[in-house]
């Protein structure tokens, strides 16, 4: 049960002095609580026997007046220094999530859905810090203050009245191990259905377009109600174990509430203690509900935050599948030529091998055209330079390193990269521009848009520069969308550009004009663009055709017309459709 506790050792020996005051303080305060009850019954037993006075009773009442009001101060310091490291954690762990997903390859979100890793980067991480913070306070109420005041009980009432009325305590014990565990089985299957509607509520928002479309709004919703009625019935199932604690607990407070009452009063009886005592008595008796209501919620929290820290250790002990190597090579001349050698690659979900016996070799400054048929591995030829998955078999050389021998870092920074599917922030124009050169001033961001050929479609955005382009750029068309995506490639300036498909969804003459620009601003740089359209790719030094992960036809855009081979026969198509289209 206290795994949980042991697993945050990093964050206690980091916090020591926090958490060294403030159960300190904590447990100062549950001693000086003791103090109060006994004042109250010696000052009843005074007034039993008659010799009380004015001053006695003043002093009395001064005195338990005092001790509350340092009580309360000392209590709001302990609060601060638990609660406070609660939020910290919460804080750390967070972030540290957070760092360990960007570093994260694509083959692990293939594997785990985004709504799944929003419910532990939110409530599991949650679960945790209510354990560092609340499950504290409770694990010292449940022990060292309910000892504390059992003590008290037996030294200064009666040994025999706290034995008889602490009867109770072992049911709350053999209890609470029964209901842990199913408080944590439940709750695990609780979390990963949470994480289920995540995932659905993410498809429906994302997907309404296509959904309205087809007319699925009921089939939509009813999808969506029955998942919301299994996380409601995985929540009950926690809820039902989660009611059975205080039941249990307020039994059993009140059976000891019987004993020490019955027995107590037969000791008064018997003059082995005095009324006041047995008032005291009873008053440290309510201070042991707490503890015994304590030990359900440590119980109940432990195993909570246990298994939530269970789930975010699974996704934070999943290490990338493509890491730097212990001693990297650096590549201080920059990327002066890229070279595939006999490269066979298989993504890790394929069966089949998705590249095969590629070989290209492409000085620095060229233009590289990659065109082929839908499927035929274009996009992940271009990916090889990324390094986003393990290299396969082959070689890949840049500079003549090896790729895996260059940190992702420094390969990155060579790297301008905009994929078929674009994505843009929640952001402005600007912003969205801006995050491919950090405080780019309005001059360079222009630049960048006319090389994208995006400065007319600027004038009709009811902001210009500064206008919201929505979740994942809902109010800019596809054009647009991926013109500004384009932009900010163009204004890393990087060495190697990657064009995946960017140019599908402008006009011929707006493309037309875009690479015209390439040309022009990208002269002396590496340039790699995948496409369907052949007039895309008609200035690239080299062009390969790709087939089933094979190169079928490599060359310049005349000597692939002269082999009168796919490439030839896709040109012909293309130009039949402008012709018709004109």
């Amino acid at each position: 049960m206290f795994s949980v506790l042991k697993n945050l050792g990093w964050f206690f020996r980091r916090e020591k002095r926090r958490y060294s005051l403030g159960l300190f303080l904590l447990i100062a305060v549950g001693v000086l609580e003791l103090l109060p009850p006994r004042l109250l019954g010696n000052a009843i037993d005074e007034i039993v026997r008659g010799s009380v006075t004015a001053s006695s009773l003043i002093k009395y009442i001064g005195l338990i007046v005092a001790l509350l009001l340092f009580i309360y101060w000392i209590t709001y310091i302990w609060m601060h220094k638990l609660f406070g490291g609660s939020n910290l954690v919460e804080r750390l762990l967070r972030s540290r999530f957070m760092n360990h997903l960007m570093t994260m390859t694509p083959s692990f979100f293939e594997r785990n859905r985004t709504g799944d890793l929003m419910a532990r980067a939110t409530n599991d991480i949650r679960a945790v810090s209510a354990t560092v913070g609340f499950g504290m306070l409770t694990l010292v109420d449940s022990t060292v203050y309910l000892t504390v005041v059992l003590l008290a009980m037996g030294f200064l009432v009666s040994w025999k009245l706290t034995l008889a009325a602490v009867l109770p305590l072992p049911l709350i014990a053999i209890a609470m191990v029964f209901y842990g565990k199913a408080i944590h089985d439940r709750y695990s299957l609780a979390q990963d259905a949470f994480g289920d509607m995540n995932d659905q509520v993410l498809e429906s928002v994302s997907g309404v377009r296509v959904i309205r479309a087809y007319v699925q709004e009921r089939l939509d919703e009813k999808r969506f109600a029955d998942i919301t009625e299994d996380v409601y019935r995985k929540n009950m199932a926690v809820a039902r174990v989660d009611a059975f604690f205080e039941p249990t607990i307020r039994f059993c407070v009140g059976l000891s509430y019987i004993i020490g009452l019955t027995y107590g009063i037969y000791l008064v009886f018997r003059n082995q203690i005095t009324l006041g005592d047995l008032i005291s008595f009873n008053m440290y008796l309510g201070m042991i509900v707490w503890p015994m209501f304590a030990i359900g919620e440590l119980i109940n929290i432990m195993q909570r935050g246990g298994a939530s820290l269970e789930r975010i250790d699974e996704t934070t002990g999943t290490q990338p599948d493509v890491t730097d190597l212990p001693n990297p090579v650096d590549v201080a001349a920059g990327p002066n030529g890229i070279e595939l050698k006999n490269v066979t690659f298989r993504y890790p979900s394929s069966t089949i091998d998705n590249l095969i016996g590629i070989n290209l070799s492409l000085e620095r400054g060229q233009t590289l055209g990659v065109v082929g048929r839908t499927g035929s591995g274009k996009s992940t030829l271009l990916k090889q330079l990324l390094h986003e998955y393990p290299t396969g078999s082959g070689d890949i050389l840049i500079s003549g390193v090896p790729i895996q021998k260059i940190t992702l870092d420094q390969l990155h920074s060579w790297m301008g990269y905009v994929p078929q599917e674009q994505i843009l922030f929640s952001k402005s124009v600007r912003q969205n521009i801006q995050f491919g050169l950090e405080n780019a001033g309005d001059d360079k961001i222009m630049d960048a848009i006319t090389a994208a050929a995006f400065q007319n479609d600027l004038g009709t955005l009811s902001d210009g520069l500064d206008t919201l382009v929505g979740e994942r750029g809902v109010s800019l068309s596809g054009g647009q969308k991926q013109r500004v995506s384009l932009s900010r490639a163009f204004i890393a300036n990087p060495e190697i550009l990657i064009l995946d498909d960017a140019l599908s969804a402008v006009d011929a003459r707006t493309e037309a004009q875009i690479i015209e620009n390439i040309r022009q601003e990208r002269a002396g740089k590496t340039t790699l663009i995948s496409t369907h359209r052949l007039s895309a790719v008609e200035h690239a030094d080299q062009i390969v055709v790709l087939d089933n992960g094979h190169i079928t036809e490599r060359g310049t855009h005349e000597e692939l017309l002269e082999l009168n081979g796919w490439y030839r026969e896709q040109y012909d198509r293309q130009q039949i459709e402008n012709n018709l289209s004109n």
